[in-house]
């Protein structure tokens, strides 16, 4: 039995705490000197990922496995970019607007790159890249937002439990009961005790 989906992980999924910076929002925007965040720091925050093989999403048993287990019954495609995205300026910004679900958000990239900025509990931004190949969850109550890099372009799988319901919750929806389940995890701990699941099955 060994963890599987995260050797070479770090090469498609990198944290980094954020500058103060008005620049561009599709820039890294790391702090000087630079501060990266570990996987097991997005953890304690209820953020969790995975490393699959994207070009072979459509027959992938892996991915399959992980959709049965956190019960992903839901699944379609979108490609962020200007020449495929209808009304792509106001969704841009749209998406890059602090904002919480009242479920996970589960993405897979693809194809492409793009950041999604997540708060931790002091209320700094944590900038998480993702790139191909990469799959990452957002739990439910996060406050969070996502930009594309200076690439413009990414190819993400959305996964959802049951029927998706896509509506974002600008800040301060503090009142949420989704809100107030995550402030009460983050406070007992209970992400960074939790098992979640990780795939620890046999590997071939």
């Amino acid at each position: 039995m060994e963890n599987f989906f995260q050797e070479g992980k770090e090469e498609i999924i990198e944290a980094w705490y954020m500058d103060d910076s008005e620049e561009d929002q599709r820039l890294p925007h790391h702090r000087e000197p630079k501060e990266y965040v570990s996987f097991q720091r997005l953890s304690e925050l209820g953020v969790v990922s995975w490393r699959l093989d994207a070009d072979a999403y459509e027959n992938d048993e892996n991915l399959q496995k992980i959709r049965e287990a956190r019960g992903y019954s839901y699944m379609d495609i979108i490609e962020v970019c200007p020449e495929r995205l209808p009304n792509y300026e106001t969704k841009i910004k749209n998406f890059f607007e602090e904002h919480l679900h009242t479920d996970e958000e589960i993405r897979y990239c693809l194809d492409g790159s793009g950041y999604f900025d997540v708060r931790d509990e002091d209320e700094r931004w944590i900038r998480v890249s993702l790139k191909k190949g990469g799959l990452i969850v957002l739990p439910a109550g996060i406050y969070h937002r996502f930009t594309l890099d200076t690439n413009n372009y990414i190819k993400a799988m959305r996964l959802f439990v049951g029927e998706p319901v896509w509506t974002p919750y600008n800040r301060p929806h503090d009142e949420l009961p989704a809100r107030k389940g995550y402030i009460e995890a983050l406070s007992k701990k209970e992400f960074s005790l939790k098992e979640s699941y990780t795939g620890e099955i046999e590997t071939h």
